[in-house]
């Protein structure tokens, strides 16, 4: 295909577009823009007086996750009735067509070019994601998994093999620039090429065809008993079992719930007995590389906690995979399909897959008076997430489920005021842009502080890696989001006091959120003297603070000055030429960071207005909001 194709128009039309709402209540706002679909990007433009104006936004097609209907919210006004959203890689954009089949005409051009994209959705949100949350299922993070079953996704599922040879759709010659509610040209109806089998008694009656259709199974996520079952064609270089069908199977065993990757023996019984439900199971890497195993919970026998079996996945001479010799399988999620509804002498069938993918806990979740107090055995440690000089933090799972992370308290490091104070603190504390807390487990060493577990860990660490990806307007958005969480400390009377990048997290969307509240102190007179001796962040810390110890909020202002530096120079270590002393003396003599290469002149203004010698010259948390907000691009997708 040459370039002209690429860039030749496949379908132009007025259509409204929705904000994104970029803090948790802003209020939505929608646009008229002429979008333009060609084979590679979805763009948007200005279009005034029958002419298109600048572009405004651009998806590339390859970056297209999920194209789908929208459930209208209550009181939808009749000029938004007919919305529809595009899930891609870096975000979520809601837009709506004045008819309905405008919209079928949309949703039919977009999901015919998306066919075969790579990391199509499953599951997707039916409800629109209004003032934080999703109205369909209540989860807060926008990149939260999918609530419902994508329809589309096994017909547009196919492998790059089957992609080359498809017809291109057929649309007209002439493309038009048309006005919002006239009627677009039709296209042709995708044929299927999807069954949906259900397990027990389907494959009984299709057991006597199977020399004839090969199938590729896909986990349905909603029903552990029903599977996605997409026909190859007979024939076809997909239905045979060569070696590089199996290679393909067991690169794709990271998308079943029911595989665990690298966790240990003991690890896997430790969420199975917290799972606790007869033929809970999964799937892990044998310490034998290339390996699996098939770990499965059961209470026969009479065994009242129950028991943990462990079973290896051989191989035989024709290259077939089983766990009881006379039922072979070409690869493992046929093997495992097999076993969910015969346990072939096994203990029990595999029937509750147990999951060690992402699941943040449910918002329903909430805190009670005082702090609570978690037990113990129903939080599973998996790995390492970092150090520090109160000890170890974990990833791990609360009761088999939950991803929590778990700061693990070493005896002797942290005073039992200290202790309690942090998790106090912490318990008051709950807003979308501060780490939330979960609870503690006291009673004996080592002490555990449960909290939300954050995808992309700290922001410093992500800056350093990842930062050279993301455009300044991104940067802003990390800023700002550092700053709505310090306006509802400040808003509350507590400063932090040691407020940085290092203590902030980045979510798997790439919000920020504020964390360590080790040292966070609640003030009457927005003023906290520490004693002698006490230690701080000397290169984030403002003069008041290393001349007299005194912090306040106007002292966090001073350290988001710093931390605006820290991410507009991709991590850098500030004032990295100069030591502490040195810091203490250039900055009383008036010295001050230069601008970072990415940000702007009004950029570098706001973080400098932080630095005022004079505690009370500099913003308060809630004026640097108001001034960051305009920067703050208003019309991304």
């Amino acid at each position: 295909m040459d370039d002209n194709m690429d860039t030749k128009s496949i379908l132009e039309e007025l259509l409204l577009k929705r904000s994104q709402q970029k803090k948790k209540m802003s209020p939505n706002n929608y646009k008229e823009r002429l979008f333009v679909l060609t084979k590679t990007n979805l763009s948007y433009y200005e279009y005034d007086k029958m002419k298109r104006g600048s572009r405004k936004g651009s998806i590339e097609i390859k970056k297209i996750r999920c194209v789908e209907k929208v459930n209208l919210e209550e009181q939808t006004p009749v000029g938004r009735q007919y919305p529809f959203q595009i899930v891609y890689k870096d975000g979520l954009l809601y837009v709506y067509a004045s008819n309905e089949e405008s919209r079928s005409q949309w949703l039919k051009a977009l999901q015919n070019e998306i066919r075969g994209n790579p990391h199509l959705l499953i599951k997707y949100h039916s409800g629109f994601f209004v003032d934080g949350k999703f109205l369909c299922c209540q989860q807060s993070c926008k990149a939260a998994p999918g609530c419902t079953l994508w329809e589309a996704y096994a017909d547009l599922h196919v492998a790059p093999k089957e992609e080359k040879h498809r017809v291109p759709p057929n649309f007209p010659d002439r493309v038009l620039k048309i006005p919002r509610a006239v009627p677009i040209f039709k296209m042709d109806e995708p044929s299927s090429s999807t069954t949906l089998a259900q397990c027990d008694s389907d494959s009984k009656k299709n057991s006597g065809s199977q020399s004839n259709v090969n199938r590729r199974y896909i986990p349905r996520e909603d029903c552990p008993d029903w599977w996605q079952v997409r026909k190859l064609k007979r024939g076809s270089p997909e239905s045979s079992s060569s070696e590089e069908e199996e290679e393909e199977e067991e690169e794709n065993l990271e998308d079943y719930d029911w595989f665990a990757g690298n966790i240990s023996r003991s690890q896997s019984e430790q969420l199975l007995r917290q799972k606790g439900k007869e033929g809970a199971f999964m799937v892990r890497n044998s310490s034998q590389a290339g390996m699996y195993t098939v770990s499965l919970f059961s209470k026969a026998m009479n065994d009242k906690k129950g028991t943990v079996k462990h079973y290896h996945v051989h191989t035989n001479a024709e290259n077939k995979l089983y766990l009881a010799e006379n039922y072979c399988f070409d690869s493992i999620p046929k093997l495992i399909h097999y076993h969910q509804h015969n346990s072939a002498g096994m203990i029990t069938r595999l029937r509750h897959p147990v999951s060690t993918k992402a699941n943040k806990v449910p918002i329903s979740v909430s805190l009670g008076s005082g702090i609570w107090e978690l037990k113990r055995e129903e939080i599973t440690l998996l790995k390492e997430l970092g150090s520090g000089q109160f000890g170890v933090v974990h990833l791990g799972k609360w009761q088999g489920q939950y991803d929590v992370a778990v700061k693990m308290i070493k005896e002797g490091s942290m005073s039992e005021d200290e202790f309690f104070q942090e998790a106090q603190t912490m318990m008051k504390l709950n807003h979308p842009k501060l780490v939330k807390f979960y609870g503690v487990c006291s009673k004996r060493y080592p002490i555990y502080i449960v909290t939300e577990y954050i995808t992309n860990g700290c922001l410093l660490s992500y800056l350093k890696s990842h930062g050279k990806r993301l455009e300044p307007s991104q940067l802003l958005e990390m800023c700002y989001d550092v700053c709505e969480g310090m306006a509802f400390l400040e808003s509350h009377q507590f400063i932090h006091r040691d407020l940085a990048a290092r203590n902030c997290l980045v979510d798997s969307d790439l919000s920020v959120k504020v964390s360590d509240f080790g040292m966070t102190r609640y003030v009457l007179d927005d003023q906290y003297v520490s004693s002698v001796g006490t230690k701080f962040p000397v290169k984030w810390s403002a003069p008041e603070v290393f001349h007299y110890f005194k912090y306040s909020s106007k002292s966090d202002v001073w350290a988001f000055g710093i931390l605006m530096w820290e991410v507009f120079s991709l991590g850098k270590q500030p004032y990295d030429l100069y030591d502490n002393a040195q810091v203490v003396l250039k900055v009383s003599q008036g010295h001050r960071l230069y601008r970072p290469q990415l940000a702007s002149d009004t950029v570098y203004q706001i973080m400098y207005s932080c630095w005022h010698e004079l505690p009370e010259k500099r913003p308060t948390f809630q004026q640097l909001l108001s001034s960051i907000e305009p920067l703050r691009e208003n019309d991304k997708p």
